[in-house]
C-alpha cells in the first residue's frame, strides 16, 4: 500500500496542474484507510492560521469515501499536551465528522511533537479505537515549528509499525525536524509551505495520492475470474480452489492431493481447492473422515477362539495370551508349566506362573540379587539378635552365649558377671575389687596394701601427709583429725583454731515497696531491718545481708557480697528509694530463688553448709500467686520468716513461712510496731539438729572443749569407715559396668 501511495503522489504531484477541479460530490475510490489527522495547536499558530488548518482537514476529508468500511478518520491536536478530539471509530458520516473538527479548541501551549507521535502510536492506532487489522494507517502531521522534544526515536518507532507519516510544514517549520519524522521517500512524505494560506496544495497533492481512478471498471485489465482495484492500479485474483498463474491473469485449480496438502490416510479424492478421502478395500472411514480402520471380523462374534481372536486383511486367527501356547486346532490355548519342564535355573524352589517362573528359598535362607541362588541368614551377622554377649548362628535362626567370667541367664539372651567378692569367694582383708570371674584386693583410705595384694597396714596420716592442723594432728585409723589447745575450737576449715562465734548466715530481706505502704512508713521499715541488722555478725566471712524491693516489679537493691560491714550495709539501706504501685510478692519470691542466693549474687556454696534465710516484708494481699515460689524456697533449704503489718494477709504469711510456723511468723497492726518485731526475731540460726548416731554439740555451751573435740573426732572417725566403705562398693559396682560394656 505505502508503493503504491508513492506512485500515485508522485504521478498525481506532476499533473497537479492539468488536474481538472473535483465536484463537490466526487469522492475517492480508494480502498479502505485508518487516516489520523495530528495538528500542532501551538500558542504560536494563531486563530487565523488555525482555521485555515481546521478548513484544510473539512477540504481533505470531503473528498474521502468516509464510513466505518471505508476511510475511517481520527483527529488528534497536541502542544505541550496531547489530546484526542475523536477516534477512528466516533463518526461513520462526513458530516458528523466536519461538526468534530469545527468543535475543536486550540491548546495553545508548546511543541510537544514526539509525544504526540507516541500518544498515536500508542493510542489511537489499536482496536479499541476503532483501528483495523490489513488496513494502512496513515499519520497528516501538521506543525509551524520546530519539536521541543525529540521526534527521530519515536519516529522510527511508529514506522517500523507500518505507520505511513506525512510531515506538513508551515512557515517556521523546521525541514531537519520534517525529515526526521516523515516516512521515506522524503520527496512524496515531506511538504513545506512559506504560509497556512498556501497549505491547500498539500490537499491537493494528497487527495491525488489516496484516490484515483478505478482500473478494473474503466480498462481493460485481462483478469480470468477476479479484478481488485487499489488507487491507480489494480491485480488479479482466482475464485477460492484455484490459484493465480505466473502470467498474473489466469487461473488454475489447486489439486491439494497432489501437491500432499491433504491428510487423508489412505485415498485423496481431489476437487478444485478442496478433497475427500477415502479407504481400501477390507477397510471403512472413520467419523474424523480422514483415517481408516481395518474391518474387524473378529467383532463378528463367530471366532470361537480360547484366548484372543486376531483381525487380519479379509480374515482372523486365534492368539493366546503370554505363557500359553495354541494347540494343533487352532483355537485353544493351554499353559506353560516351566518348573514342570524343568526349564528353569533355580536353586532351591521353581514356583510357576504360565510361560514364566520365579525363585525362592527354604526358610533360614534368603534370594540374592541374581533372583536364583540362595544364601543362609545370618542373623548374627544382621545385627537381627538380642544376644547381650555372644550369638551363635544357623541358617534363619541363632543362639546366645556368653563370655568367659559371666554366667547365661534364664532368658537365654543377658549374661551376668561371675561377682566372686559378692559371693564371698576371696580373701581379701579390707577392700575386694569384682570382675568377671576374678577379683583383686584394695585398702581403706589410710591403708596401704601389703606384698601378699591381700592385708592391709595402717598408715600414719600425720607423719605421711600434709595434714594443715594448726596445733595438733591425731592420728586415726586411716585418717586423722586436728585438735585446739583448751580455751580455742577449731574452725570451719578442720585446722585452724578460734575463739567461739554466733553463727553465720546468708539473709536476704524481701522488703514490700508498694503504693499501700506509704512513704513515711517505708522509712520505718528501713529502720526495721537495720535493726534486724544490729543483731547480725556481719562480715565477708561471717553473715552477708541481701535487700530487695518490690511492688509491681523486682528491684535487686545490693546483693549478698556488695558489702560487709553493719554500717555498710544500714548506711545502703537508708539510700533506697521507695518504688510505690502493686504488691507482686510471688514475683518476687521467684526473684529471691533464682537469683539473690546464686553464687554469682554472693550466696555461699550449698557444701560449705551456710543457713541461707529469708525474710519476706508486707503490708498487704499479694497480687500474683505466691504459692509455687514459697513452696520451691523452701525446698531449696531456704528457712523462710514472713512479718506481715497492716492488712497483710495471715494464711499468706503462714504459707510463706517454714516450719514451725510460730518460730517464723510475725504480724503486728502497726507499723509504730514493727521495732518490737526486730527485737523479737531471732536470725542466728544454729547448725542443723543431727541425725542418726552424730551429735553436734553447741561448743559455746560446752562445759569442757575437750570433751567437745574427743566427741567430735569420734564421729568424725565413724564418718570415715562408712565413707571408705562405700568407697570401695562404688568402685566395684563402677568396675561390674565398665566389664558389661
Amino acid at each position: 500500500m505505502k508503493m503504491r501511495l508513492v506512485f500515485l503522489l508522485l504521478t498525481l504531484v506532476v499533473l497537479v496542474a492539468a488536474r481538472p477541479k473535483a465536484g463537490p460530490k466526487q469522492k475517492c475510490k480508494s480502498g479502505p484507510v485508518d487516516l489520523v489527522f495530528l495538528i500542532d495547536s501551538s500558542r504560536s499558530v494563531r486563530p487565523h492560521e488555525f482555521e485555515t488548518m481546521r478548513k484544510f482537514m473539512i477540504d481533505i476529508l470531503s473528498t474521502l469515501d468516509i464510513g466505518l468500511n471505508a476511510t475511517r478518520v481520527g483527529v488528534v491536536q497536541y502542544s505541550s499536551q496531547v489530546r484526542t478530539e475523536f477516534s477512528l471509530k466516533a463518526h461513520a458520516k462526513l458530516d458528523t465528522m466536519v461538526k468534530g473538527i469545527n468543535e475543536i479548541i486550540p491548546l495553545a501551549q508548546g511543541t510537544m511533537t514526539g509525544l504526540a507521535i507516541k500518544f498515536v502510536m500508542d493510542t489511537a492506532f489499536v482496536a479499541e479505537e476503532g483501528d483495523r487489522p490489513k488496513v494502512p494507517n496513515v499519520v497528516v502531521i501538521v506543525t509551524d515549528g520546530r519539536p521541543q522534544d525529540r521526534v527521530a526515536e519515536v519516529a522510527i518507532e511508529a514506522r517500523e509499525k507500518g505507520i505511513e507519516i506525512f510531515a506538513v510544514g508551515v512557515a517556521r517549520a523546521d525541514m531537519a525536524s520534517l525529515r526526521a519524522m516523515a516516512s521515506p521517500p522524503f520527496e512524496d512524505h515531506v511538504f513545506l509551505v512559506e504560509s497556512f494560506d498556501l497549505i491547500h496544495q498539500f490537499g491537493l497533492q494528497f487527495q491525488d495520492k489516496l484516490c484515483g481512478v478505478d482500473l478494473c471498471v474503466e480498462s481493460k485489465h485481462g483478469c480470468e475470474q477476479i479484478c481488485e482495484s487499489s488507487p491507480g492500479s489494480f491485480h488479479c485474483l482466482c475464485l477460492p480452489g484455484y490459484s493465480l498463474n505466473e502470467d498474473g491473469k489466469t487461473c488454475a485449480a489447486i489439486d491439494l492431493c497432489a501437491e500432499g496438502k491433504h491428510d487423508c490416510e489412505q485415498i485423496c479424492n481431489a476437487s478444485p481447492g478442496v478433497f475427500t478421502c477415502d479407504c481400501s478395500a477390507g477397510y471403512k472411514l472413520n467419523d474424523d473422515k480422514k483415517s481408516c480402520t481395518m474391518i474387524d471380523f473378529c467383532s463378528f462374534g463367530n471366532h470361537s477362539c480360547d484366548h484372543e481372536c486376531v483381525s487380519v486383511l479379509n480374515g482372523y486367527h486365534c492368539r493366546c495370551q503370554e505363557g500359553h501356547r495354541l494347540l494343533e486346532n487352532g483355537k485353544t490355548c493351554q499353559a506353560i508349566d516351566l518348573c514342570a519342564e524343568g526349564k528353569h535355573d533355580c536353586e532351591q524352589i521353581c514356583n510357576s506362573a504360565p510361560g514364566v517362573f520365579t525363585c525362592d528359598c527354604n526358610a533360614g535362607y534368603t534370594l540374592n540379587d541374581d533372583k536364583k541362588t540362595c544364601t543362609p541368614i545370618d542373623l548374627c551377622a544382621e545385627g537381627k539378635h538380642d544376644c547381650e554377649q555372644i550369638c551363635i548362628s544357623a541358617p534363619g535362626v541363632f543362639t546366645c552365649d556368653c563370655n568367659a567370667g559371666y554366667t547365661l541367664n534364664d532368658d537365654k539372651k543377658a549374661c551376668t558377671p561371675i561377682d566372686l567378692c559378692a559371693e564371698g569367694k576371696h580373701d581379701c582383708e579390707q577392700i575386694c575389687i569384682s570382675a568377671p570371674g576374678v577379683f583383686t584386693c584394695d585398702c581403706n583410705k589410710g591403708f596401704k596394701l601389703n606384698k601378699d595384694k591381700k592385708t592391709c597396714t595402717d598408715m600414719d596420716m600425720c607423719n605421711t601427709v600434709k595434714h594443715g592442723c594448726e596445733h595438733q594432728c591425731v592420728n586415726t585409723p586411716g585418717s586423722f583429725y586436728c585438735i585446739c589447745p583448751e580455751g580455742q575450737l577449731l574452725q570451719e576449715d578442720g585446722k585452724s583454731c578460734g575463739t567461739c562465734k554466733s553463727a553465720n548466715i546468708d539473709l536476704v530481706l524481701l522488703i514490700d515497696g508498694s503504693k499501700s505502704v506509704r512513704p513515711q512508713n517505708f522509712e520505718l521499715v528501713k529502720k526495721f531491718v537495720n535493726q534486724v541488722v544490729d543483731s547480725l555478725d556481719v562480715s565477708a566471712h561471717g553473715t552477708r545481708v541481701g535487700f530487695v524491693q518490690y511492688s509491681s516489679r523486682v528491684r535487686t537493691e545490693f546483693p549478698l557480697n556488695m558489702y560487709h560491714t553493719a554500717a555498710e550495709i544500714k548506711a545502703a539501706v537508708m539510700k533506697v528509694d521507695y518504688m510505690e504501685k502493686g504488691t507482686m510478692t510471688g514475683l518476687a519470691l521467684k526473684h529471691m530463688l533464682e537469683n539473690s542466693f546464686s553464687e554469682s549474687e554472693g550466696a555461699r556454696p550449698l557444701d560449705r553448709n551456710i543457713p541461707r534465710i529469708g525474710l519476706v516484708f508486707t503490708d498487704g494481699r499479694s497480687q500474683d500467686d505466691i504459692t509455687e515460689f514459697a513452696k520451691k524456697a523452701k525446698e531449696a533449704g531456704i528457712t523462710m520468716y514472713a512479718v506481715g503489718v497492716g492488712k497483710a494477709v495471715e494464711d499468706e504469711l503462714r504459707e510463706i513461712a517454714s516450719e514451725p510456723t510460730e518460730k517464723h511468723f510475725y504480724y503486728t497492726t502497726d507499723f509504730s510496731a514493727i521495732s518490737t518485731i526486730a527485737e523479737n526475731l531471732k536470725l542466728n540460726i544454729c547448725p542443723a539438729e543431727s541425725q542418726g548416731e552424730i551429735e553436734v554439740k553447741d561448743p559455746c555451751a560446752c562445759e569442757s572443749l575437750v570433751e567437745f573435740q574427743q566427741a567430735t573426732m569420734s564421729s568424725l572417725e565413724q564418718l570415715t569407715q562408712k565413707l571408705s566403705a562405700m568407697t570401695a562398693r562404688l568402685e566395684q559396682l563402677e568396675n561390674q559396668l565398665l566389664s558389661k560394656k
